[in-house]
């Protein structure tokens, strides 16, 4: 791939251009994630709710229902809501610039003409002011093509995340979509317990936060940011939990990765991964070098936990 494709393949997205897209967005994606903690069987860590990259946007997977199967995709470049039931039903809806509280009204309609009968609580989780789903006529815009580059930053970010996931032979979660915080990652434990989690986050339950962060962890991913926050346009991160002591010295790659005091991260612009002559390069190492320094101040025991280059591969 040339380095002019391949900067094609990582598109800008400075937030202030599609806020309002993401917001909307975001509240699709907290829908499925609220079908899939309602019909999948529970996973530690809460990994049963996530939803996954996919070719073509964001999908739930198949869950259970009854004695069937279902599946949901957010689909960023036909711009449909799809269906799917291993009974071979099927339907979709648009992806549309309307009201969240149609949007979700149109959403439950769908699953009933599936005869899939789920009950949402209709509240958005870890947004600040949140309303109820079927009483939002505040969130309404939908941009087809802001939509599609944040899949595909999704989808580039995704692959360079399961090549540095493929090297760990640890516990470890998939590289999935957290709905809730909208952002894309990956977590690798060391095997111990934690410390309780202080709990605190909005519009999030604290025995949520503290199944997730049961264990110490080291996290990976990607970000959209948000406007008025610590980190306001899109970026990779690092962090550790619990924190060991040194993370705000330790030394990592690339240079444009830093130590954000208030976030208690470490955070890498979107932008300056993709304007390089090779994306997958800087981002690999700001995973590689921000789990090194955590594992080591962490006290992870390494050579158990990691697989030596070139083993185990093709």
């Amino acid at each position: 791939m040339s380095a002019g494709s391949a900067h094609e393949s990582w598109p800008a997205l400075p937030l202030r251009d599609w806020q309002a897209t993401y917001a909307s967005v975001h509240r699709w994606t907290q829908m499925l994630g609220k079908t899939r903690l309602a019909l999948a069987a529970p996973v530690n860590h809460y990994w049963h709710t996530t939803l996954y990259v996919t070719p073509r946007g964001l999908s739930t997977s198949a869950m259970p229902y009854d004695h069937r199967a279902i599946d949901l995709e957010l689909d960023f470049i036909a711009h449909r809501l799809h269906a799917r039931t291993s009974t071979g039903e099927a339907a979709d809806m648009p992806l549309a610039p309307v009201p969240v509280r149609e949007f979700y009204h149109q959403y439950l309609a769908m699953l009933r003409s599936l005869g899939v009968d789920v009950r949402l609580w209709p509240m958005p989780v870890e947004i600040e002011g949140a309303i109820r789903f079927d009483a939002d006529d505040v969130h309404d815009a939908y941009d087809p093509d802001a939509a599609n580059r944040c899949w595909r930053v999704l989808l580039q970010s995704t692959r360079v995340l399961q090549r540095f996931r493929g090297e760990f032979l640890g516990k470890c979660s998939p590289v999935h979509f957290w709905w809730g915080s909208f952002d894309l990652a990956c977590t690798r434990f060391s095997g111990r317990r934690a410390p309780r989690h202080p709990g605190g986050v909005p519009n999030l339950a604290d025995h949520v936060t503290r199944e997730s962060y049961s264990h110490e962890c080291i996290s990976a991913g990607w970000w959209p940011g948000t406007i008025g926050g610590t980190i306001a346009e899109p970026a990779y991160y690092a962090y550790a939990y619990p924190e060991p002591p040194g993370c705000e010295a330790a030394p990592v790659r690339p240079a444009a990765g830093h130590w954000d005091a208030g976030m208690h991260e470490w955070i890498l612009p979107y932008e300056a991964v993709r304007t390089t002559a090779d994306p997958d390069a800087e981002l690999y190492a700001f995973l590689q070098s921000t789990y090194e320094a955590a594992a080591e101040l962490g006290g992870w025991d390494r050579a158990a936990l990691e697989r030596g280059r070139g083993e185990g591969g093709r």
